[in-house]
């Protein structure tokens, strides 16, 4: 319990003295955290609102398998994206492995279908006058698509926070498309890892207590957005 406690007040006086080295860390985290959510909520977003808003054949089999990926294993995302950008992969020659943009795609091809499927829920879950009374009223398909966005805004933005959870706390895919390099693609994740087969605690722990405020943060988001969606 001690030696908990002494890595607890090293790691709080380590985030106080504004260490460069743990910042930047904390920075590259945010940093591809957040360009993965963006990229993956402007093709998840629309993905899912176009497959809620129209019937069409196989709409049931394309939400199955959106939802099957929702347990995607990210090795399993490392492993194929690595295939294909290594030096011996189809896009090898672009020379991206072991770059902050592979980690990117990694984590958009990850968290895509949590976005996309979370909307298709949020679309699905808005009660059906909405949109008899739209047509009712003379609204063409596009106007109604707009009432029924605008009804589920708050959940579509509970989708996209959740997405961001998922992948700021994410390993795997950083760890094998990143490369975990100093000063480049060193995440908080996968230098707490480091930190721990090294033996060092005290930094992992400040990374630690960084992640769970960012996690607190984002399910206090999160718990608004559907407290708004709610009402």
């Amino acid at each position: 319990m001690e030696f908990l406690l002494d890595s607890i007040l090293s790691a709080l006086v380590l985030l106080w003295s504004f260490d460069p080295d743990l910042y930047f860390v904390i920075y590259v985290s945010l940093k591809v955290s957040f360009f993965s959510t963006l990229l993956s909520s402007l093709l998840g977003v629309p993905i899912g609102f176009i497959v809620a808003f129209n019937e069409f054949r196989g709409k049931r089999a394309v939400i199955t398998i959106l939802n099957s990926l929702l347990a995607l294993p990210t090795v399993v995302v490392g492993l194929v994206v690595y295939a294909f950008i290594s030096r011996r992969g189809i896009l090898g020659i672009l020379d991206l492995l072991y770059t902050q943009t592979a980690m990117v795609i990694g984590q958009v091809i990850l968290i895509l279908p949590l976005v996309a499927a979370l909307t298709i829920a949020a679309v699905g879950s808005i009660d059906e006058k909405y949109r008899k009374t739209a047509m009712t009223l003379g609204a063409t398909t596009l106007e109604t698509a707009r009432v029924i966005f605008r009804e589920a805004r708050f959940a579509i933005v509970a989708a996209v926070i959740a997405a961001f959870g998922r992948v700021i706390a994410e390993v795997g895919v950083s760890m094998m498309l990143g490369g975990n390099a100093k000063g480049f693609t060193r995440t908080m994740t996968t230098a707490m890892a480091l930190e721990y087969d090294k033996g060092e605690f005290v930094l992992g722990v400040a990374l630690g207590i960084v992640l769970l405020a960012i996690s607190f943060s984002i399910n206090v988001l999160f718990n608004v957005a559907q407290g708004r969606t709610r009402s």
